[in-house]
């Protein structure tokens, strides 16, 4: 079932999940276990991440220095069908423009539309550990908006190809990202927004956001995507906080601001645990205000947070 016909037929906020994928020559053992202990709280459908190859140098001994091209976390488009097939759940694959062509994006598409997986989606994707800016490979797209473009463009039938003959249309349902704090390459928030209105326009149906731990931060931005003409489902995106870590980790990463009131908690707590719990009293104390906001549902970033995540949902849904 497609993301739009969840959220249409949904009687209440959907509980949505993220997961990542195990670290290569791992099982899905770790996977299939997150997945269980969440299952019991009825999510609409699971998100996977996808993560492009890495450059890396090594030293030889003898002073000489190779460059070694790696994928640390293959598998996205496995996981969603053995997800999807396992546990009866819409799954949902990441799919990036860093390091995918034009070509491959066609592909990986037909190999998803023969899986039975009809939900995507779109990012650009962040630029390549230790490059500073993001570029396309060959053949490759610099936005997501044109990514979803040549979705969309599947799902009227139209291919690379144009000598195919009675090509299928398929029936892919899109989702975005959106940044209530904006994109950290977006000048301001309104060319954000602006841009984010390109991706709707080229096909997307609904938008999640990036993780946020001042709910004000999303509905500011909600109602500027209103302002500006974006009408699709905008799905809140929430990760509990769990290590102290997270206090300068968090904002490096995804270019978010921390409370003051969350960063004195954590600073405070003299223990993992304590640190743990202080993140679960703010993730539901966030969720409580969103679900009482009306928002078509949450998104959870679980990666290193399960067991917070199912407190929450049981404690909010």
């Amino acid at each position: 079932m497609k993301v739009t016909q969840i959220l249409e037929n949904a009687k209440k906020p959907l509980f949505t999940f993220e997961l990542l994928p195990p670290l290569k020559g791992h099982t899905l053992e770790s996977i299939f276990k997150s997945t269980e202990k969440l299952m019991e709280y009825s999510p609409a459908y699971i998100n996977i991440t996808n993560h492009q190859n890495e450059i890396i140098y090594e030293d030889d001994g003898i002073n000489n220095v190779r460059r070694k091209i790696v994928r640390k976390r293959p598998g996205t488009i496995g996981i969603a069908a053995a997800l999807q097939y396992r546990f009866k759940i819409p799954s949902i694959p990441h799919l990036i423009c860093g390091g995918m062509s034009d070509l491959e994006l066609e592909n990986t598409l037909i190999e998803l539309n023969f899986l039975g997986i009809d939900n995507v989606f779109a990012l650009r994707g962040d630029p390549p550990k230790g490059e500073n800016r993001f570029i396309p490979c060959l053949n490759g797209y610099t936005h997501s908006d044109s990514m979803v473009a040549q979705i969309a463009s599947m799902n009227k039938g139209i291919y690379l190809e144009d000598t195919l003959k009675d090509p299928i249309s398929t029936d892919f349902c899109v989702g975005v990202a959106g940044y209530p704090e904006k994109h950290f390459e977006a000048p301001n928030l309104d060319v954000d927004i602006i841009n984010l209105k390109k991706k709707q326009d080229a096909g997307a149906s609904y938008i999640v956001t990036q993780l946020f731990y001042d709910n004000s931060a999303y509905f500011k931005f909600v109602e500027k995507c209103r302002n500006m003409g974006i009408t699709i489902p905008i799905i809140p995106g929430i990760k509990a906080l769990s290590r102290k870590a997270h206090l300068t980790q968090l904002p490096t990463t995804f270019s978010i601001d921390i409370p003051s009131q969350l960063y004195e908690l954590v600073s405070k707590a003299k223990s993992a645990q304590e640190i743990r719990e202080v993140g679960i009293w703010w993730g539901k104390k966030q969720v409580e205000e969103l679900l009482s906001r009306g928002v078509p549902g949450i998104h959870f970033y679980t990666i290193g947070s399960v067991n917070s995540v199912a407190e929450i949902v049981k404690a909010c849904y």
